[in-house]
Order: structure tokens, then C-alpha cells, then sequence
């Protein structure tokens, strides 16, 4: 908990320290004289505690970990106030033992090594210790070329050096590849069509029909010995005891092939026995398996006969997420679990700010509630994967937060902390601008769960032909006069000018669904919208952090 009286500098730390007591004067020298010290008789084993006189700095730990961590609190204090710090004692530990980020770069965008290694500095600073990276089609795997070849895909060198790099800072690297549903962009091609369900499409639960292809056909033997065959070559890369196998949306199971075995046993026990067989594909491969619980939550009645060492992952991306519901369920069941909420980027262009916080909070409540092993922040790239990577800051320093220390971070400052330990901005904009940007979704439209009305103008979902109905002139008035409000400064050039160009980008994105809507809806023009510009700024941006494979695809949702 911070004590501070009303005459003294307001801290600002992202987490902020379970516990934080001020005292009197400042550290007085022009570097720290510091002393390092392990102690088994600190009771966590990530806690540490911070002592700050005015001629030293003391740091007791349990663990490297610990004191790693104690050391990302000093690097904050010291951005935040050079070396004029405070003197303070701090003592502190995180309420889950894993504080994960998961990102996903299936979705058209793959990082370039350099904006990963600058994204696990990041997060490592926010003292998160596991990383994700969603892999449908986007690992380089040697004896299927015709499926990532246009993808810029990630290469097994490459993992490995990720995996040092993260290993370095206290970061365990899981492998992520999808193991079910979400093949599409595998089973689209001739070679692969057998593999899968239903290779003509299926009914959703959405409300459209999906064409094409989307899951594996789980009765179907050559299934596990594909699977098989990408873990062989996947997972050696990865000094990680886990892998997330995914097994997500599996809607067309019972469309297609397995439909006989499904009406004989029913979908869900053909989704477990599967699950069961790809576990131990996994503990072959001497991991332990992770995988999306969304399924198995449709039958709860069969989470019991889950295999004991699995972690199911139970994810939900809206503020009334019933992460309370599902938890128990899975904490019933013995069954270990992270939550799984969202940084609420995606399908938005600039955020859901509102949502994303209540999402966030939600889960890591409910998860401590009950005895969720982790919290693992989702960033998603669905269509186009149109949100620049500072849209996602937000999420990704609210989620670390609240999986730190709830109590102790339940009002953090976000703008502020941003500004410091996020953006780095001097003149104190960027954390407001990120925060106010991504509450644009609420003027404009009827609520849209996963993701923003305005969003929907520009890229139609197959399941809201009209998703501007309801829209009213003076909405898209009021929006944009909010945009009007938004005033991004001048930066040279560097990282914070870099930052500015994709708000300004995105701004002008969301301009451009505004002057969509109202054309669709007959009223008079609003400013105008230069599509051309936007996708060559796009363009310039996405190349500025990102490798080129699915470039094309991205611009193509913005009309170019």
C-alpha cells in the first residue's frame, strides 16, 4: 500500500509496490551505492524489499527473480525522478506466480527481432514473466514452405535467440501453435485438405457460414501424426516446460468427417478424447500442455475427466466477462488455470480504454478468487490487425498491474504510468492521448462486443451487414469533435515521433469509418478522408515494426 503525505512527490510505478512507505528527505548522491542481499525468510519467492536512505540503496530478495524485480522498481524510480528519489522502504510480491502477455502474430503482423527484443524489455520492466506468440501458419517449419512462404515467418534460429533473450530477463518463452481450430490458412492449400473437417465450410455460432476450411478432422489418425510431426520440429527450439496447443473455436466439429462419431458420443467427448490424445503428443515431447477452455466450458460436466496436468486457459474479452462462473468451474475440477483477458485492441483501431480496464481487473479478481496459477494478457490481430503496437501499451501495463497487486494497483494512474514507463515522454502527452483514443468506441454506435462499432463501418463482420444502424448524425458529430480534441505534439525524430505518426494514423483511420457511415446513411460529409494517404502512411508504419508478410492482406481491409 502507498503512504504518502499531501506535501510530497506522488510515485508512480507500474506495478505499483504491494506495500510502499515514505520517509523523510532524499537520496543524495549522483549514483547509488547499492547492497544486495538473498534472504530465505522473505515468504515469496519473487518478493523483495527496497530500502532508500540518503546515502544508500538496500535490496534483500529471495530469488534472482527477486531481486531482477527489485531492480526494474529502481530503474522506474529512477526515470521518474533522475536521482533526486525519495527515501522510501518498499517490500512486495506478486499475487500470481505467472504474469503472461500473449501476442499474436498470425493475424497478417509478424515483429520484426528488433521490436521484440524492445517489447520483452518492456515487458520485463513491468515485471511480466511469460510470453506468448500466437502461431497458426508463422514458424518457418522446413517441409511446409507453400504454407508460410508469403508470411515472413519466424524462424527456429530466431526462437532461439528470443528464448536467450528472454530467459535473460526472468521470461519464460511458451510455444504457441494452434493444434485445431483456426487451420485454415494451412488447409486452404491442396496438400493439406485432407486433414481437415470440413473442407467446404460449416454453420457458425455467430450467425454466418464459414467458407472453407477451419479445424483439423479429430477422428482422422494422419491428424496426430501431422501434429506430431510440426512438435517434433517446433518445440526443441523452446527451453520452456509448457506449450499452449491452442484448440480454440472449434465450431465445425460434427460438420464434416467426425459427424458420425459425434452423433454416436456427442461433439464435446469427441473434442476431450482428442485433447487427451494431443496431451500426450505434448508430454512425448516432455511439456506441459495448455490449451484454450472455451470448448469444454459448453459441457462442464466433462472438465473432470480433463487429464489432471493440463493448464486450461479460460479466456473473455468484455467487461462482464463471467470469469467468476467459469474459474469455479475449472477450480472444482482440480484442474489447473490461467485467466485470460484482453488488452481490447484489436477490431478497434485505437482501443477500447473503458473495456479494456474492466476486462482486465474482472479477471484478475476473479482469478485470485479462485486460484487461477496465472494471468496471461491477450493481444489479438483479427482483421487486418489494424492497431499499432502503442494502442496495445494500455492493456499490456493494465493487465501487469492488476496481476501484480490487485490491491495496490485496482487506481493506478494509467496515463501517468504510461508517460513514464511506457511511451517515456517528457512532455507528459502520449499516456493521455493512448488513453482517451481508445475511448473514441463509445460515442458512435450500439455496443459491439470484441471490438468497436466504428471499426465495423470500415471492416464488415459477415455476421452485421449494417453494423451502422442506429447511427446517428450527431454521433458521428460528437466523434468527431472528440478526434478535433486530440492534439498530437511535434517529435523529432525517434521513437516518440514514431509513436505520434501511428496515433496520428489511426486518427485518421477512424475518420475515415466516420465519413464510411455517413455516406452509407445519406447524411452530409463530414472532413474529408484521403484513403490513399492513410494506406501509404499504413504501409510506412507497418514496415517501421513489422516484417512485410501480410502487409497486403492488412491493407486490403482498409480499402486499398
Amino acid at each position: 500500500m502507498l503512504i504518502l503525505m499531501s506535501d510530497e512527490p506522488v510515485i508512480t510505478l507500474c506495478p505499483q509496490p504491494r506495500h510502499l512507505r515514505r520517509l523523510p528527505g532524499y537520496f543524495q548522491g549522483t549514483e547509488p551505492v547499492e547492497h544486495i542481499a538473498f534472504d530465505t525468510s522473505i515468504s515469496h519467492p519473487q518478493g523483495y524489499r527496497i530500502s532508500i536512505t540518503p546515502t544508500q540503496w538496500n535490496t534483500v530478495a529471495r530469488t534472482p527473480a527477486g531481486a531482477f524485480y527489485a531492480g526494474m522498481t529502481i530503474a522506474q524510480l529512477i526515470e521518474e525522478f533522475d536521482m533526486a528519489i525519495p527515501c522510501m522502504e518498499i517490500e512486495d510480491w506478486p499475487d500470481f506466480p505467472t504474469r503472461g502477455v500473449m501476442l499474436d502474430i498470425s493475424r497478417d503482423k509478424v515483429p520484426t527481432m528488433q521490436t521484440l527484443f524492445n517489447l520483452i524489455d518492456l515487458l520485463s520492466s513491468w515485471k511480466i514473466n511469460q510470453l506468448q506468440l500466437y502461431t497458426e501458419h508463422t514458424f518457418a517449419y522446413s517441409a511446409h514452405r507453400t504454407v508460410w512462404e508469403n508470411a515472413s515467418p519466424i524462424t527456429a534460429e530466431e526462437i532461439r535467440q528470443l528464448d536467450a533473450y528472454c530467459k535473460a530477463r526472468f521470461i519464460d518463452l511458451v510455444p504457441n501453435q494452434n493444434s485445431f481450430g483456426h487451420m485454415e490458412r494451412w488447409l486452404k492449400h491442396p496438400q493439406y485438405a485432407h486433414l481437415a473437417e470440413a473442407i467446404d465450410g460449416a454453420e457458425t455460432p455467430w450467425g454466418f457460414r464459414w467458407k472453407g476450411p477451419f479445424s483439423l478432422c479429430p477422428t482422422d489418425s494422419e491428424t496426430l501424426k501431422f501434429l506430431s510431426s510440426l512438435y517434433a520440429e517446433l518445440l526443441p527450439n523452446f527451453s520452456s516446460s509448457f506449450f499452449n496447443v491452442g484448440c480454440d473455436e472449434t465450431f465445425d466439429i460434427g460438420q464434416g468427417r467426425s459427424k458420425t462419431e459425434c452423433d454416436r458420443i456427442g461433439i464435446h467427448r469427441v473434442y476431450l478424447n482428442f485433447i487427451r490424445e494431443v496431451n500426450d503428443l505434448v508430454q512425448a515431447n516432455k511439456k506441459q500442455m495448455m490449451f484454450w477452455g472455451d470448448v469444454i466450458l459448453h459441457q462442464p460436466d466433462l472438465i473432470a475427466e480433463l487429464p489432471k496436468n493440463v493448464i486450461a486457459l479460460e479466456w473473455g474479452y468484455e467487461a462482464n466477462h463471467p470469469f467468476d462462473k467459469e474459474g469455479e468451474a475449472f477450480a472444482k475440477a482440480n484442474i489447473p488455470y490461467y485467466v485470460c483477458p484482453g488488452t481490447s485492441g484489436w477490431n478497434s483501431i485505437t482501443g477500447r480504454t473503458d473495456n479494456a480496464i474492466a476486462n482486465l481487473k474482472s479477471a484478475a479478481e476473479a482469478g485470485l478468487r479462485h486460484g487461477a496459477i496465472g494471468c496471461l494478457i491477450t493481444d489479438w490481430g483479427d482483421n487486418g490487425h489494424l492497431q499499432y503496437l502503442p494502442v496495445s501499451y494500455l492493456g499490456f501495463m493494465a493487465g501487469a498491474a492488476y496481476s501484480w497487486c490487485q490491491e495496490s494497483n485496482r487506481d493506478l494512474n494509467l496515463p501517468t504510468a504510461l508517460n513514464h514507463h511506457a511511451f517515456k515522454d517528457p512532455a507528459g502527452n502520449l499516456g493521455k492521448i493512448a488513453y482517451d483514443l481508445g475511448n473514441i468506441y463509445k460515442i458512435c454506435g450500439k455496443p459491439s462486443a470484441n471490438g468497436s462499432p466504428l471499426f465495423r463501418l470500415m471492416v464488415l463482420p459477415p455476421n452485421d451487414p449494417n453494423p451502422e444502424k442506429g447511427m446517428t448524425e450527431e454521433a458521428f458529430a460528437a466523434a468527431e469533435a472528440a478526434l478535433d480534441q486530440i492534439k498530437l505534439p511535434t517529435y523529432p525524430a525517434g521513437e516518440l515521433k514514431l509513436i505520434a505518426d501511428e496515433f496520428e494514423n489511426a486518427i485518421r483511420m477512424l475518420r475515415r469509418c466516420i465519413a464510411i457511415g455517413r455516406e452509407k446513411l445519406g447524411f452530409p460529409p463530414g472532413p474529408p478522408s484521403d484513403t490513399a494517404a492513410i494506406i501509404a502512411e499504413h504501409k510506412r508504419l507497418w514496415l517501421a515494426r513489422n516484417r512485410p508478410g501480410g502487409l497486403q492482406d492488412s491493407v486490403a481491409r482498409i480499402g486499398g
